[in-house]
């Protein structure tokens, strides 16, 4: 514990991405649908294991190499925009007041449970804006895990705005589940159309322009080529006529095209042993589920609608994180004989 760390900071740093994965788990029942696979998503596109390895590097150009880390990776320059593809970012400026107003306070946390003092904070800030806590409850965790990521000082001095534009926040959650659950009407001979059935993937919920057609079964980055717009204006990772999705292979290759799936889980193939493999090589996700929230868009097919969102970087640190984990054991078991 630093001398300058709240109690409450001190708390948070007890936890490791284990303690972190456990709690997001715990908190799932509770958080409200439409933030529910939202929340899990942020936790992926920031993940504290990645963190703590760039906040320990020795030499930080290396290991960003070493990573073939692109885009915008550092958390603490997106503390106010990285979840605004939560229902709960409206809410943001009063999380966080409330998070640094208990964290200033030095009051031993409520409960030594992290789940139950995240609960504890969405609580309170649901009683002082009239709303309910489960779509407080997402948005709280993002607050914790910012906080302890980026530190007081930085947490504390953004500006705590939400997005000029964020329209997912002006129709009520459960109309918001809805349209994501709602596939395209294919008109009155629509049947004639058999696969060639088509279908909208929206990246952006909180832009009306960010949507693209999708023909059944077309792999989502095939079908998001099909969009010519200037996406490579907007993130430079985005290849010219190539679409809104960053991509720089087909193959589930570079890890360039993964997303967080919004909405519409149930509606694309099942993950595939390769795309399976690798997304874990990549450290975006650890699992065996056959429909995951985050998925390689080169390799995952559509049968319907989709909603998604876009992560700001992408890279290649579980294989160097599964390596360093492997060399410390060694070292440790070395250390023991």
């Amino acid at each position: 514990m630093s001398t300058n760390d709240s109690l409450f900071e001190a708390f948070l740093n007890q936890h490791d991405s284990k303690a972190w994965d456990k709690t997001v788990k715990a908190l799932a029942p509770h958080i409200h649908e439409v933030d529910r696979a939202a929340t899990q998503i942020w936790f992926a596109f920031f993940p504290l294991d990645l963190m703590r390895l760039l906040q320990s590097a020795e030499n930080l150009e290396e290991l960003e190499r070493k990573l073939q880390l692109q885009g915008k990776y550092f958390l603490k320059d997106q503390i106010d925009s990285s979840h605004e593809f939560l229902y709960g970012h409206a809410y943001w400026p009063q999380v966080k007041t409330a998070v640094v107003e208990f964290a200033e306070s030095n009051a031993s946390p409520d409960s030594l449970e992290l789940a139950a003092q995240i609960r504890s904070i969405a609580n309170r800030v649901a009683l002082k804006i009239g709303k309910e806590e489960s779509v407080l409850i997402g948005i709280t965790a993002v607050a914790f895990m910012t906080l302890q990521q980026v530190g007081m000082a930085a947490f504390k001095t953004a500006p705590g705005k939400i997005s000029a534009n964020h329209r997912i926040s002006k129709s009520s959650p459960e109309k918001i589940v809805e349209a994501r659950k709602r596939d395209d009407g294919q008109g009155l001979f629509g049947f004639l159309r058999g696969d060639r059935k088509e279908f909208t993937v929206n990246f952006n919920e909180n832009d009306p322009e960010c949507k693209f057609k999708l023909i059944n079964t077309q792999q989502i980055t095939t079908a998001a080529a099909m969009d010519k717009r200037d996406h490579y204006l907007r993130d430079p990772r985005c290849t010219v006529n190539e679409g809104p999705i960053p991509v720089q292979c087909r193959s589930a290759a570079c890890g360039t095209c993964w997303v967080g799936i919004l909405g519409g889980q149930e509606k694309l193939s099942d993950v595939s042993g390769r795309e399976g493999q690798r997304i874990k090589e990549f450290g975006y996700i650890d699992t065996d589920q056959p429909k995951p929230f985050i998925r390689l868009a080169c390799m995952a097919q559509a049968f319907g609608a989709v909603t998604l969102v876009i992560p700001p970087w992408n890279g290649v640190f579980g294989k160097f994180l599964k390596a360093q984990r492997s060399g410390d054991s060694e070292t440790q078991a070395a250390g023991t004989r």
